[in-house]
């Protein structure tokens, strides 16, 4: 995983995994989740792989367009 920048620096995003149709995100409180393409659909995912590596504004994407609609939870 790595790292987020949290540009914005009140995130509540600790750290982030890109995958091909995905990306994990594990929050400060260490709970991890899949959100994919399957689950939140491509757009929004390859949204969210941009701002994980801008390392600002996903916390925020998260919690406004895709927070119930989590792949799965990992931990």
């Amino acid at each position: 995983m790595i790292r987020y920048a949290n540009k914005g620096g009140n995130s509540g995003i600790y750290a982030y995994e890109i995958q091909d149709d995905g990306i994990i995100v594990q929050f400060s409180s260490n709970a991890k989740y899949l959100y994919n393409y399957s689950s939140a659909g491509a757009s929004k995912i390859e949204e969210m792989k941009r701002l994980a590596t801008k390392g600002k504004g996903l916390n925020s994407y998260i919690m406004e367009n895709v927070k119930k609609v989590f792949a799965s939870k990992l931990s």
